[in-house]
């Protein structure tokens, strides 16, 4: 491992005690930092301190007796070197709005969440700067399950901040041999990668369901691809940000592991079970059915064309049968595979 820069961070605090906060606390922790994970349920985590296990989000994994979690704000975050800013999408402006007094001035921000805000149609980094005041913000992203990555299982993911020095010095606190990060100065590409995979591995999960195999699931995430840089590149993210871990990357992985969670939505609405009944029975956060509904504004209201975010959305909300769904988008209309 190449020496750390100056900027080590050696105090980290985590916002959001789910499962990926709880795994980006202990690659943290595994990186020798001195880890406060900050929750908001104060019962919760007073029986997670005193267990030393997180069985609601992440079972079965042992936390470290000197990895600090509170539900107080400011034994979290007085002093921290850097935050992790780990809460999904459509509740980070409350969260933040209530721990804002308590967030030291000047301390980088990493948002590892995946979304766009409904209504604002915010992404996680332009919702920090709307609720911290002014600081280094950046955004990771990648394919990173949380049940894989705290086993140790080799992982990689992306940093992406427009200050290369505070990218670079995220990089190093946060990576090791099991854990890799690269860096990138897109973070629209990035965080745009993030929330449209999750759309699209809904679809991937309905096909799941539907059990029409391999041949559709490849060309669902091929064309999804296709989708997210088409939308990006409108937006004016780089195409190259798209092939690369935050975008084909992380859509591999969400659209076909068992641990991803809007590909298990997709897969249950694949066997004809309602979206009320699925969500009714969720412990965790499926960032992309929110999300949904904007990434379908935004492409409309930028003029871009996505029929696979479009059909998820009537899936999710408009009561359009999965079969039907893939009626429509199997009989478009023909057109050469360039073509946007």
């Amino acid at each position: 491992m190449p020496e750390r820069p100056d900027q080590s961070f050696p105090t980290v605090a985590v916002i959001g005690n789910g499962g990926w906060g709880t795994a980006m606390a202990l690659v943290a922790h595994r990186c020798g930092a001195a880890v406060r994970l900050w929750g908001i349920d104060a019962d919760y985590v007073a029986e997670t301190a005193r267990t030393r296990l997180n069985p609601r989000y992440l079972p079965g994994m042992p936390i470290p007796d000197d990895l600090l979690l509170t539900a107080d704000a400011a034994a979290a975050f007085d002093g921290a070197d850097l935050i992790l800013s780990v809460v999904p999408t459509q509740f980070m402006r409350p969260t933040l709005l209530q721990l804002a007094a308590h967030i030291p001035p000047d301390v980088p921000v990493v948002s590892c969440s995946k979304g766009i805000e409904r209504g604002t149609l915010r992404r996680p980094t332009e919702i920090l700067a709307e609720t911290l005041s002014s600081r280094p913000l950046a955004s990771l992203s990648g394919p990173t399950h949380a049940e894989e990555v705290v086993r140790g299982a080799p992982t990689t993911a992306v940093v992406a901040c427009a200050d290369a020095d505070v990218s670079a010095a995220v990089q190093h606190r946060l990576s090791d041999a099991r854990f890799r990060l690269y860096g990138t100065d897109d973070v629209l590409g990035v965080e745009l990668a993030a929330a449209v995979k999750n759309v699209i591995a809904i679809a991937a999960g309905v096909l799941d369901g539907l059990e029409l195999g391999d041949n559709a699931k490849a060309a669902l995430i091929t064309r999804g691809a296709a989708e997210i840089a088409r939308l990006g590149r409108t937006l004016g993210a780089r195409p190259e940000t798209f092939a690369g871990l935050a975008g084909i990357g992380d859509l591999i992985a969400t659209c076909v592991s068992r641990h991803g969670r809007n590909r298990g939505v997709g897969e249950r609405l694949g066997r004809g079970e309602t979206i009320d009944e699925i969500l009714g029975s969720m412990v965790q956060v499926a960032e992309g059915v929110a999300t949904t509904r904007s990434v379908v504004a935004l492409a409309a209201e930028i003029g871009v064309e996505m029929p696979i975010a479009d059909v998820v959305q009537r899936i999710l909300f408009e009561d359009l049968r999965p079969r039907d769904a893939l009626n429509e988008l199997m009989t478009r209309d023909l057109r050469a595979e360039r073509d946007d």
